[in-house]
C-alpha cells in the first residue's frame, strides 16, 4: 500500500515540506493512557485530548489513533465525525513519532520517517521502550497509502523544526545539537539532512529552546512561522519569568536573520503566561522503571507557541491565566484571516507537551 523510497532524497525528487498555514487535509492525534506520565489514569487528559480533536474537527478531519485497550473508551468519548484507528504507541505524541508529509506542488505526496528514541535515547531519553513509537509513522504512510523516505537511523521529532515552505527551517541548537540526538553528525551535517530530507535551502539556529529536560528545547515553543517572511516568537518582559531570558534571545537572534529567499524577517511577539505553570499533584501518576518521574510543583512548559494552525483556525492553549485572553488577541492580530479558538490544555502541558506536539497535519497534494 506504500513503499519505502531507496537511493534518492525528497529535495532530489523535488518534494518540500509545506508551512503549516498551507491547505491540509487531516490531522492526525494519538489517544494518551500511560499512567506513569498522565494523572490520575490519563482520565484528565483524554477529556482534554478529546476537546482538542473536538475543536479540530470543526474545520478538518480528525483521525485519532487508540491501543486495542483503549478502543472502546476512546470511541465513546469523541464525536462520531472523528475518525478512530486502532494502532499501539508508547505514548500520545503524534508530532513527535507521525511522519513529516510531503508534496511536490503537481499533485505528489510523500514523508519521511524519520529515527526517534523518546527524546535522547539512553542517553537523556524520557522512556523505554519506545519500539511502538518508532512504527508510527510507517503506520500512518500505509493508513493513507503514502510512499516515504526514512533516514538511516537520524533522529528527529517533528516538534524540533518549523518550516516556512519556501525553502527555511526553524530550529534549535539546544534539541538537534544535543548528545542524545546524532552525537555523529556536525552542525552543518545536520543542516544538509534537514535542507535534503524537508525540501529546503537554509536552517536559522535558534541557541536556546525553554525546555531544556524533556524535549532539550524544541522550537515549537518558542517560534514559528506565521506566513512567508513573518515569525511569531514568544516575549516577555518580566526578568522574574522562567521564559525571560530565552524569550529575549530569540527575539533578537531572529531580528538579524533573513530566510532562503533573502527576506529580513518581520517578528510577532507573542505573549507568555502571567505566571509559571506549575505541576499540579503528581501523586497520582505512577512510578515505573525506564519512565521520567513527575514532581509536583515542578515547572511546565507552558507555551502559547505551541498552537496548531489548521484550515481556516489556529487552535490556541489556554491555562487560566491571566493572560490567556491577550495571547487570543495577539495570534488573531498574526492570522486576521483564520478564527482563533482557545482550548484548556494544562492536563497536556503536565503530561510534557501541547496541542502542536500531539498533532501531526497531512498537507493537501
Amino acid at each position: 500500500m506504500s513503499r519505502i523510497i531507496t537511493n534518492s532524497t525528497p529535495k532530489r525528487d523535488g518534494y518540500r515540506m509545506p508551512a503549516e498555514f498551507e491547505s491540509q487535509d487531516e490531522i492526525f492525534m494519538i489517544w494518551p493512557e500511560r499512567t506513569d506520565n498522565w494523572r490520575l489514569g490519563a482520565k484528565p487528559a483524554q477529556e482534554s485530548y478529546a476537546q482538542v480533536a473536538e475543536t479540530i474537527s470543526r474545520f478538518e478531519s480528525v483521525t485519532m489513533l487508540a491501543s486495542h485497550s483503549q478502543y472502546e473508551n476512546c470511541r465513546s468519548k469523541l464525536n462520531s465525525n472523528i475518525r478512530i484507528v486502532e494502532m499501539s504507541s508508547n505514548d500520545a505524541w503524534c508530532r513527535d513519532t507521525g511522519p513529516t508529509f510531503l508534496v511536490d506542488g503537481k499533485g505528489g505526496r510523500r514523508a519521511v520517517s524519520w529515527g526517534f528514541n523518546a527524546w535522547g535515547g539512553l542517553y537523556d531519553g524520557l522512556y523505554f521502550p519506545w519500539d511502538k513509537d518508532l512504527l508510527i509513522a510507517e503506520k500512518i504512510c500505509e493508513l493513507t497509502r503514502t510512499d516515504y523516505y526514512t533516514t538511516d537511523g537520524f533522529v528527529l521529532e517533528g516538534g524540533s523544526i518549523h518550516t516556512d515552505g519556501e525553502g527555511t527551517v526553524l530550529a534549535t541548537e539546544m534539541c538537534l545539537l544535543s548528545k542524545g540526538r546524532n552525537p555523529h553528525m556536525t552542525k552543518a551535517e545536520i543542516a544538509e539532512k534537514l535542507c535534503d530530507y524537508l525540501g529546503c535551502e537554509k536552517v536559522l539556529w535558534l541557541s536556546e529552546g525553554i525546555d531544556p529536560l524533556e524535549t532539550n528545547g524544541h522550537v515549537d515553543d518558542i517560534a514559528c512561522f506565521v506566513r512567508p517572511g513573518e515569525v511569531c516568537c514568544i516575549y516577555t518582559e518580566d526578568k522574574n519569568h522562567p521564559f525571560y531570558s530565552v524569550s529575549q534571545k530569540s527575539v533578537e537572534q531572529l531580528s538579524s536573520m533573513t530566510d532562503a529567499r533573502g527576506r529580513k524577517l518581520k517578528i510577532h511577539k507573542l505573549c507568555c503566561t502571567k505566571k509559571p505553570v506549575l505541576m499540579a499533584d503528581a501523586s497520582t501518576i505512577d512510578s515505573r522503571r525506564g519512565s521520567q518521574p513527575r514532581k509536583t510543583g515542578e515547572l511546565c512548559i507552558a507555551s502559547y507557541a505551541n498552537f496548531l494552525i489548521c484550515n481556516n483556525a489556529v487552535i490556541v492553549p489556554q491555562y487560566d491565566d491571566e493572560n490567556d485572553s491577550l495571547a487570543l488577541e495577539q495570534i488573531g492580530k498574526m492570522f486576521p484571516e483564520r478564527e482563533v479558538v482557545g482550548v484548556r490544555t494544562r492536563e497536556i502541558v503536565y503530561g510534557g507537551g501541547n496541542i502542536h506536539c500531539i498533532t501531526q497535519q497531512l498537507p493537501s497534494a
